[in-house]
């Protein structure tokens, strides 16, 4: 079986070999780039790129051109590194297609977590796309509808995107501000206890299935199907 293959681009060296380390270490082939030119030039060779995690700041090209590019002839996931944790940097990297946007210094277990979860929804073809399915829970996503055992539940919008979230990153320890940002799309700035009180109705919609939504203390959420 073919590893899939993620291109790393950075004009840091020793930050694109602590990315492909970590990567390496869970079986992915890692190509590198050291500038904006050379990542062009390696993604339009190699065609079978299936990730990128691209820099911001680099000579030549700087990231959101070479995402603008890249994002008029193809939709591969796209995570932006950046030391710069401005909104507007990330509300420009989210209206660019930017699949996730990881500021500098970051956890490289959580940006392999990240990879492997984008990775998941990407993958997925066909009818597979719009349905998830998790522990007796399935989302339509065409149908914006979700099912438990069987019976449909009845959900809000949000509600509904948080429970898709959650079953995408089935296993992942989410923060807080995470499932705003990725949740509410950066258009809510009101306190991030808003998701606690979406996450109690959606436990009791849910029902016996609430128990997949673990809370971790002093940090977020995790779903996770217990297999008892």
């Amino acid at each position: 079986m073919e590893k899939i293959k993620i291109l790393v681009v950075d004009d840091e060296s020793r930050m694109r070999k602590l990315v492909k380390d970590f990567l390496v270490r869970e079986n992915y082939e890692v190509l590198e780039a050291g500038d904006g030119e050379e990542a062009l030039d390696i993604f339009y060779r190699e065609k079978d790129i299936a990730l990128l995690i691209l820099d911001v700041m680099m000579p030549k090209i700087n990231g959101w051109n070479v995402c603008r590019e890249i994002r008029e002839t193809s939709k591969v996931p796209i995570i932006m590194l950046t030391a710069k944790a401005e909104e507007e940097d990330e509300l420009n990297g989210f209206d660019l297609g930017v699949d996730e946007y990881i500021s500098k210094p970051f956890s490289p277990k959580i940006l392999v977590a990240r990879v492997g979860a984008i990775l998941r929804r990407s993958q997925k073809t066909g009818t597979e796309e719009n349905h998830l399915a998790a522990g007796g829970i399935v989302i339509d996503r065409s149908a914006h509808m979700v099912t438990v055992d069987g019976e449909r539940v009845d959900l809000s919008f949000k509600e509904f995107e948080l429970l898709t979230y959650f079953v995408e990153n089935q296993g992942i320890a989410l923060s807080r501000e995470k499932i705003l940002n990725h949740v509410w799309n950066y258009d809510y700035f009101g306190d991030a206890r808003t998701i606690d009180t979406h996450v109690k109705k959606l436990r009791a919609k849910i029902g016996k299935k609430g128990d997949y939504i673990k809370t971790i203390w002093g940090m977020g959420y995790k779903f996770e199907v217990d297999n008892r």
